[in-house]
């Protein structure tokens, strides 16, 4: 079994849909609802801004991920989201798709990435401090959230 990815289009947002409504205490702690909109995918995952893929195990879906290459805010890499469906997680299958995200950010001669975690994520926090990321800044984000940002030196 291997792990690749797909892009996400208009036609497939329904799948994207169902990986984010299978985890509901990550969409109260984003944006105070259990459950997310097709509109609401439609404007975080087909835009010109981010690269937006589907995580596939074989022809299975399993995650979605969604991510820059360079944040024109600090011209650094950023790892908006990674998310794996309820059903997958406690597999590996996040850290492997990471993995594949740094190796191919490694072949482009990027030298570090960059993610923010919700300050009550606590699960997420820990997930990324086991693959090696370091707290470095504290940040506002939407709607009076607070955001822990963390960074990864790679290559």
């Amino acid at each position: 079994m291997s792990i690749h990815f797909e892009e996400i289009r208009k036609e497939t947002l329904y799948i994207a849909l169902e990986i984010v409504n299978s985890n509901p205490e990550y969409n109260v702690l984003e944006n105070d609802l259990a459950a997310r909109e097709l509109a609401d995918l439609e404007k975080e995952f087909l835009n010109p801004k981010t690269i937006s893929v589907f995580i596939k195990l074989d022809d299975t879906y399993i995650g979605v991920m969604d991510y820059v290459l360079e944040n024109p805010n600090d011209h650094f890499p950023w790892l908006g989201l990674l998310m794996i469906h309820a059903d997958y997680q406690g597999y590996g299958f996040g850290a492997q798709a990471y993995a594949h995200i740094e190796n191919e950010m490694d072949k482009r001669g990027l030298d570090r990435v960059r993610i923010g975690v919700i300050k009550e994520n606590t699960k997420a926090r820990h997930f990324w401090e086991l693959l090696g990321f370091k707290y470095y800044n504290t940040a506002d984000w939407e709607n009076g959230r607070v955001i822990f940002c963390y960074e990864k030196f790679i290559g």
